[in-house]
C-alpha cells in the first residue's frame, strides 16, 4: 500500500487500506465469488468515502469499467461535499 499511496500521490493525505483476507468487503456484502473463472474469492469494484468513521458515499460498479468508483467520479462528489 505504501508504494501505490507514494506513486499515485495521496501519501500522508489519504488512508490506504488491504483487506488481504476480503473480512472486511465480506461484512459489508461487497464480496464477490468468481472462483467458477479462477480467480478465487474477490471484492467488487467499489469506492467509498469516510469521514470520521461515516460512510458518507459508497459507489459500486454494477457493470465492468470505474464509471462509479473512478478519480472523476468521487472527486466530484468530494467537490460536493467540501462544500456543504
Amino acid at each position: 500500500m505504501g508504494a501505490w499511496a507514494r506513486f499515485s500521490g495521496g501519501e500522508g493525505k489519504i488512508l490506504y487500506l488491504a483487506d488481504g483476507n476480503g473480512d472486511f468487503v465480506r461484512s459489508i456484502g461487497l464480496d464477490a465469488d468468481l472462483s467458477g473463472g479462477g480467480m478465487g474469492l474477490r471484492s467488487k469494484r467499489f469506492s467509498m468515502i469516510v469521514d470520521d468513521g461515516k460512510v458518507t458515499a459508497l459507489n459500486v460498479e454494477t457493470k465492468p469499467g470505474v464509471d462509479e468508483s473512478g478519480a472523476a467520479h468521487i472527486l466530484g462528489q468530494l467537490s460536493v461535499l467540501a462544500t456543504t
